[in-house]
């Protein structure tokens, strides 16, 4: 028998609760599919011999392509899957690229509910979550901070 989820709404959410991600391994065709699909064909992502003369040694990650995976591995928590029948929109985000993603990294992300305001509109709410991306040594590799709008009880 399936688990039901709690639906939860902006008033349920609490400053400090954390969640983590399950984790996830960047793979070479990850790099090939994020080329093609947006288009970024820079040396650092899709040549190897470019790269051994580079400070990282080795092809790297798109930052881009690790936000992504960031923001699907978040969409796999509870928080996500109690949140998201609820959700309104994604505001923004304020993102920092700390250390190259290579292939073979293992991320995994650590969620923080780090602020919440209501909004003039009665029946919503804005809540701002810390994202922190690590790699299989316990490195951050990217941080920031996602704003979302969710729906209040009536």
């Amino acid at each position: 028998m399936a688990k039901e989820t709690v639906s939860r709404y902006w008033e349920d959410l609490e400053i400090g609760e954390e969640y983590t991600t399950p984790s996830r391994t960047v793979t070479e065709a990850d790099i090939v599919s994020f080329a093609g699909l947006s288009g970024d064909y820079n040396e650092l992502h899709t040549s190897e011999e470019f790269c051994k003369n580079t400070a990282f040694g080795t092809r790297i990650a798109h930052g881009l392509l690790g936000l992504a995976l960031a923001s699907g591995l978040f969409t796999r928590t509870e928080f996500c899957l109690q949140t998201s029948k609820n959700l309104v929109a994604f505001l923004g985000l304020d993102w920092k690229f700390k250390r190259p993603i290579k292939i073979g990294d293992t991320l995994t992300v650590k969620v923080r509910v780090v602020d919440k305001k209501e909004t003039k509109n009665p029946g919503r709410g804005v809540y701002t979550l810390k994202r922190e991306v690590y790699n299989q040594r316990g490195e951050m590799v990217q941080e920031g901070e996602t704003q979302l709008m969710i729906k209040r009880r009536s």
